[in-house]
């Protein structure tokens, strides 16, 4: 891909998931059936722009895009409301952090993300169900924090700790 092919990609994808956090902060500070209906259709658009960007390069890993885009690209995938995409993608994130092109981390999150929607444990322990404030099932517990530092990851504990501190 041309040089500036590839930053112009990297614009978009930050562009979106930056809009997407500020449709997020006014839908949580004035939660009517506006802001939530304005989110919700911002995330199908970002859906099909994604959608579009991995058909036509792959996925946009940090090699390609660089680091901010690539996670800005995960940040969308993870809010996008078609798990048949988050799938395909998990796919090629797996790929593509085997190969050293983006984190493991963006892996360990969309793999937890598509196993907690499936109602299969998680891996990783990077999803918690919002209601409890509690971690959804892991696999293998008792093995979870090696695996989390392996892909870069505190210890379930400090982020569960962080997590009730509001952080």
């Amino acid at each position: 891909m041309v040089p500036e092919l590839a930053a112009a990609l990297a614009r978009e994808l930050v562009r979106r998931a930056d809009q997407e956090r500020h449709l997020m902060r006014q839908a949580r500070v004035d939660p009517t059936s506006e802001y939530r209906r304005a989110l919700t259709e911002y995330r199908d658009t970002n859906a099909d722009a994604l959608r579009t960007i991995v058909r036509r390069y792959g996925w946009p890993t940090a090699d390609l895009v660089g680091a901010p885009a690539s996670t800005a690209a995960l940040m969308i995938l993870l809010h996008a409301p078609d798990l048949d995409l988050q799938l395909r993608c998990r796919d090629l994130i797996a790929q593509a952090a085997a190969d050293g092109r983006c984190p493991a981390v963006h892996h360990a999150y969309i793999a937890d993300h598509c196993a907690v929607e499936e109602g299969r444990p998680q891996f990783y322990g990077t999803r918690v169900n919002p209601m409890t404030l509690r971690p959804y099932p892991v696999r293998s517990p008792q093995t979870l924090d090696e695996r989390r530092r392996d892909v870069g990851l505190g210890p379930l504990d400090e982020q569960m700790r962080t997590l009730r501190e509001g952080g």
